[in-house]
């Protein structure tokens, strides 16, 4: 059964109060449910985020950390560590102005690093997350 209707419009203030996790986070870890909620926005472009569509099936993700080369640590080592947690991915992109639009049930597929610019317009390492939709 899933918590979330797809393609239906959710406050993400309410997403929160009801499964928790970090309100400013793109990767938000419910510490009471087995859930991480990814949240993509175009507003992350200007940090180096690029969230794209690779496929109708599969979904690429930046990974967390504004700063410096990213590492699998906190939001990252969640993701990819998520089956081995028994955690699910569901995935939200933004809407408009505190609304997110839920698309769905993930699982890690992989990942690949890719050199973009941080916000201080750096070169460092990305993480970019491979994200098979299950549904």
């Amino acid at each position: 059964m899933n918590l979330f209707a797809k393609h239906i419009e959710y406050k993400r203030s309410d997403l929160h109060n009801r499964y928790g996790g970090n309100r400013q986070s793109g990767i938000s870890s419910s510490k009471n449910h087995p859930i991480i909620m990814l949240f993509s926005s175009a507003a992350g472009e200007e940090y180096g985020y690029q969230d794209s569509w690779y496929s109708d099936k599969e979904f690429h993700y930046a990974g967390e950390g504004q700063h410096g080369d990213m590492e699998f640590v906190r939001g990252n080592k969640a993701i990819r560590d998520h089956v081995m947690n028994d955690k699910e991915l569901h995935l939200f992109t933004r809407i408009r102005k505190a609304y997110v639009r839920y698309e769905g049930k993930f699982e890690y597929d992989g990942h690949h690093i890719e050199q973009r610019s941080d916000n201080s317009s750096q070169l460092r390492n990305m993480i970019v997350f491979h994200l098979r939709l299950l549904e």
